[in-house]
């Protein structure tokens, strides 16, 4: 499963990028908008850091034409960005002309199944289904990255890949994993998580204390 940072945040991005784990970024107007920067600076320095690996940044416009001059002008700016397009009927028709014109796209907003399959039919790069806000309601975020799976098998959608996005903690890391999303997009303080474990703190603890009292050295 690839890692992507769902974040605008340049700082978060190179300390992650610092890890060697990061597979590409995912922005949104939300996110972009935290930052009190002019939304191109954010996305060219972002895809700076990134080189070669992915960042998606979204369009705001909900007028088919519309979305596709914000999506040639996004996708402009740098090689490696893939424009969201919001998963609404004027979102797929400019989603099937922006797959022709070989610009990638990462449907976001995905809340159902049937949404998916749009999306996959119209040659979205990436499926992006919501699991925290669908939880947040009292569904199972995480049964919608699952139903997705199997769907895009069953008919070798093979050109789309399922971004399982709003992960709000580890086990939603764990769980998406589990599934075979091909990507999941998760949070700076999220991502960090997945480091700790109490054991994991404990053992070093009790390891460091017993090389250092048998005084023991590398050098």
């Amino acid at each position: 499963m690839k890692i992507f940072l769902d974040t605008a945040n340049a700082d978060d991005i190179r300390t992650a990028d610092g890890w060697g784990i990061l597979d590409g970024i995912t922005t949104n107007p939300t996110l972009a908008g935290r930052e009190k920067r002019p939304f191109r600076e954010i996305v060219e320095e972002i895809c700076d850091i990134m080189g070669d690996r992915p960042v998606s940044a979204e369009v705001v416009a909900t007028d088919a034409e519309e979305m596709l001059t914000e999506a040639r002008e996004v996708s402009s700016w740098a090689s490696n960005v893939v424009v969201k397009i919001p998963l609404i009927p004027e979102g797929i028709r400019a989603i099937t002309v922006l797959c022709q014109e070989g610009i990638r796209v990462n449907c976001t907003l995905c809340f159902s199944p049937a949404q998916a399959v749009l999306a996959a039919k119209a040659g979205a790069t990436y499926i992006s289904p919501f699991v925290g806000r669908l939880d947040d309601i009292g569904h199972d975020g995480m049964e919608l990255v699952a139903q997705i799976r199997q769907i895009l098998d069953n008919y070798d959608y093979l050109h789309s890949q399922i971004i399982a996005s709003s992960l709000r903690h580890t086990q939603h890391f764990v769980q998406a994993a589990l599934i075979g999303a091909d990507v999941a997009t998760i949070p700076f303080q999220a991502l960090e998580q997945c480091f700790h474990h109490v054991l994991t703190d404990v053992g070093l603890a009790r390891f460091l204390d017993d090389w250092d009292k048998a005084g023991l050295s590398i050098f």
